[in-house]
């Protein structure tokens, strides 16, 4: 089967459309219709259905998709067996990181592996942890560092993690600031600092207010955590931050709650990793 027709079968379908699919692979429109009408010619069906403004898989296409991506993952591990031979730790290397982690942690990590293998070009993404699962599926990084959370599904594999403690705070000049042991029902009262409704840190939270019967007030969702932060220390509201991120300009707050996250790197189970990806899992095990 022509693995450059089932690239182009598997852009259009992660892409959306024949355009983008053709942007994806550095191709023309033209060139990417053709190679999809090729793969139809050879299952003997239509994979796409385009009689709709949006695209959908068709009956055969659904089908073929699962061997499709399975086809070009076993190429793509034949293709990493091969290049191993060698033992060199030398190619591209593309990862994804939450904003948090690539503030945080990144740099240290990526310093050492700059400093130790100058030959490992990097191909790096910033985005919030959901977006970097949906992007993974799509096989647009090898390695994924993200929080991690009771949705992800089993196509993807933990190669580490780490906990995240995190601790409700406010403003110094914040009135929750000025009581000794508040409650959830007194942050009740105030508007809250969090990230947006689909991250694991706002569930985690909106479970707490759920299980004492209270209402959170979410007040300017956004899952930049330094804005977060920013908005919290001049008084908008209380927030749930990383404890590694408190300084002076917050006040932790004696809520009777243990909250954490665990963050952690993840790639696709099935996908060989590349020596330059075990390379840089090896400095952040050193390092963390």
């Amino acid at each position: 089967m022509d693995t450059q027709a089932l690239a182009a079968f598997l852009a259009v379908v992660d892409e959306g459309s024949f355009s983008e699919a053709a942007e994806s692979l550095h191709l023309t429109q033209p060139a990417i219709s053709k190679r999809v009408a090729s793969l139809e010619a050879l299952v003997g069906s239509p994979v796409i259905d385009r009689s709709q403004r949006k695209l959908r898989l068709t009956d055969a296409g659904t089908r073929l998709l699962p061997y499709a991506r399975r086809i070009l993952d076993e190429l793509h591990n034949a293709r990493l067996s091969l290049s191993a031979l060698d033992g060199e730790v030398s190619g591209q290397l593309s990862l994804i990181a939450s904003h948090h982690i690539g503030l945080h942690h990144l740099p240290a990590w990526l310093r050492r592996l700059n400093r130790d293998f100058p030959e490992v070009s990097l191909s790096l993404q910033f985005m919030d942890s959901e977006s970097a699962f949906d992007q993974m599926r799509k096989r647009s990084a090898e390695l994924a560092f993200v929080t991690l959370n009771e949705s992800m599904d089993r196509s993807f594999e933990i190669h580490t993690r780490w906990p995240d403690p995190m601790a409700f705070v406010v403003g110094n000049q914040h009135t929750l600031a000025d009581i000794a042991q508040p409650s959830l029902q007194d942050l009740a009262n105030y508007p809250a600092l969090l990230p947006d409704k689909g991250t694991a840190t706002y569930r985690a939270i909106s479970a707490l207010f759920l299980n004492a019967d209270l209402t959170l007030k979410p007040q300017m969702p956004t899952n930049y955590l330094e804005t977060i932060k920013m908005m919290t220390s001049v008084g908008l509201g209380w927030s749930v931050l990383p404890q590694s991120m408190v300084d002076d300009s917050l006040t932790v707050l004696g809520i009777d709650q243990d909250v954490s996250r665990v963050l952690g790197a993840v790639a696709l189970r099935g996908r060989t990793l590349s020596a330059p990806a075990r390379t840089l899992l090896g400095i952040v095990g050193e390092l963390h």
